[in-house]
C-alpha cells in the first residue's frame, strides 16, 4: 500500500462523516448549455440552527433515477450536526437540468424523503414527482483506478470565505485519482488548472467518467477537503461499492423507474405501454359484459321471461 493510501485511510478514521463539506469548484469552467443535465442543485430553505432561528443552504448532487437524487449524506443533518434519514429544512428542492441558474429550463421538484447509507457519506433524496426528459447518471460498478481522470460538476462557491451565494452557472473540472481507500478516494485537480478544486456547497457533486461517445458513469461524490482553491488532495466517497444499496433503495418506491443502467433511463415507457394494454383489456371486458347482458336480455324476451 502506498504512503498516500495509508494517509487516506487514516483520514477516513478521524474525519466525522458530518464534517464541513467542500464548496463549489474553484478555477473550474462553465458547463456548456445542455451538458451534464443530470447535475442537481439541492436547495434547503429554513434549516434550524442551534439556539433557534433558521438559515438557508444548498448542496450539489446527481439524478440517478427519475425520482431519485444522490448526494452527500452530510447535506441532511439535524441541529446537532448528525446525519439523519429525513428532510430537515422547511423545504428542500431539487433543481435538475438547469445549467444557467438565471434561466427557467430544467425542473424544480420537492424532496420528500431521505435515505442515508450506513457506511459512507452518501444519501439518496426521493423526489415528489418524477423528472422527465432528462437521462439519469449511470451508477458505475467498476472501482476507480489510480491515474484515472474523472469529471466533476457542482453548484458551489468559487472560493472559500467569499459571499455565501451559489454560482449562477454549473461549474465543471477534471481531476485525477491519486489514491483509493475502502470508502474514499483521493483526487487532485487536473484541468483547467492543477489547483482546480471543490469548494463549499459542491458537497454531493458527482465525479464521473466522461468519455467521448460513451454514457457518463458515476464513480464518487464530493465529501470533504481543505479550503479552496488549493493544489493537492480532496476526499470523495466511492459509489461503486454502494451499488446494491442504491438499486435496492430505489426499487422500494411505488414509482420504480429503472435506475441509471444500460440505457441510463427509466422504464416509464414500458409502464405507459402496460397501462395502455390494461386499458384496452378493461374496455374489451366491459364490451363483452355489455354484449352478454344484451344477449341474455334478448333470450329472456324470446323465452317470455
Amino acid at each position: 500500500m502506498t504512503k498516500s493510501a495509508v494517509a487516506l485511510l487514516a483520514i477516513v478514521n478521524v474525519i466525522p462523516l458530518w464534517a464541513s463539506g467542500a464548496a463549489a469548484i474553484a478555477y473550474g469552467e462553465d458547463a456548456a448549455d445542455g451538458d451534464y443535465r443530470f447535475s442537481v442543485l439541492l436547495t434547503a430553505t429554513g434549516l434550524p440552527i442551534p439556539g433557534g432561528g433558521t438559515r438557508d443552504s444548498w448542496c450539489s448532487g446527481a439524478l440517478i433515477a427519475p425520482r431519485w437524487v444522490i448526494t452527500a449524506g452530510h447535506c441532511f443533518r439535524d441541529v446537532n450536526g448528525q446525519r439523519v434519514s429525513r428532510t430537515v429544512a422547511r423545504r428542500t428542492t431539487a433543481t435538475v437540468g438547469r445549467t444557467d441558474l438565471r434561466g427557467r429550463d430544467g425542473q424544480e421538484i420537492e424532496v420528500v424523503a431521505v435515505h442515508q447509507a450506513e457506511t459512507a457519506d452518501v444519501a439518496l433524496a426521493e423526489l415528489r414527482t418524477a423528472v422527465t426528459g432528462i437521462a439519469p447518471l449511470r451508477i458505475g460498478t467498476r472501482p476507480p483506478a489510480v491515474g484515472e481522470t474523472l469529471r466533476l460538476t457542482g453548484y458551489g462557491l468559487s472560493t472559500d470565505g467569499g459571499p455565501a451565494v451559489p454560482t449562477t452557472r454549473l461549474q465543471t473540472g477534471e481531476f485525477i485519482v491519486v489514491a483509493i481507500g475502502d470508502i474514499l478516494i483521493e483526487t487532485s485537480g487536473q484541468a483547467p488548472r492543477q489547483d482546480t478544486s471543490p469548494c463549499p456547497h459542491d458537497s454531493g457533486g458527482p465525479y464521473f467518467r466522461d468519455r467521448p461517445g460513451r454514457t457518463p458513469e458515476l464513480a464518487a461524490l464530493v465529501s470533504t477537503g481543505p479550503p479552496c482553491p488549493h493544489q493537492g488532495p480532496d476526499f470523495s466517497t466511492r459509489t461503486d461499492n454502494l451499488h446494491a444499496w442504491i438499486t435496492g433503495t430505489v426499487a422500494e418506491t411505488s414509482d420504480k423507474g429503472r435506475i441509471g443502467g444500460d440505457s441510463g433511463w427509466s422504464s416509464s415507457g414500458s409502464g405507459r405501454r402496460t397501462a395502455l394494454l390494461l386499458l384496452v383489456a378493461g374496455v374489451s371486458l366491459l364490451a363483452l359484459l355489455l354484449l352478454a347482458g344484451r344477449v341474455s336480455w334478448i333470450i329472456g324476451r324470446r323465452s317470455g321471461r
